[in-house]
């Protein structure tokens, strides 16, 4: 687990998860409401390139956003079966962009599979995130990530 202290803090991560990502990756974003997610995405697009003037917002009505960068970001709360992940489409566009999705954990094989998860929890009126690798993830992933936010800042 890692501490985040801050809303700075918290950001900085983002950042670094975001300087790791590659075209084809999928990184769910977890826990509960209200934790952050979307928090943690927008600090995300923004390292990626989104310019601050184009709102990130929950996708949690519009299912999926496409923006402006290489990203499409997806908030599966609301879909009950994973066949409704199917639906979505969203595995077809996988190898073209980087799939960030809230609530995505369930849908996993139908996003592909291989994916990297960040869990955000807040307990105690302190903030920890948790990286984790599904299968057929890029090996390292999580070492590298947590190595990056403790090294000092270039």
């Amino acid at each position: 687990w890692l501490r985040l202290e801050t809303r700075r803090a918290t950001a900085r991560l983002a950042q670094r998860v975001a300087a790791s990502l590659r075209t084809g990756d999928l990184l769910l974003l977890s826990g509960e409401l209200g934790v952050g997610k979307t928090f943690f995405a927008r600090a995300l697009c923004r390292a990626r390139g989104v310019p601050s003037d184009v709102r990130v917002t929950s996708p949690t009505f519009a299912l999926v956003n496409e923006l402006p960068c290489d990203i499409v970001h997806a908030d599966l709360y609301r879909l009950g079966a994973t066949a409704e992940a199917y639906d979505l489409g969203l595995i077809e566009r996988r190898d073209d962009v980087i799939m960030l999705v809230e609530w995505g954990t369930e849908h996993v094989a139908a996003l592909g599979g291989g994916a990297f998860e960040v869990e955000l929890e807040v307990s105690g009126g302190t903030r920890t995130a948790h990286l984790r690798q599904h299968a057929a993830s890029r090996a390292g992933w999580v070492q590298a990530v947590a190595a990056a936010c403790v090294a000092p800042d270039a």
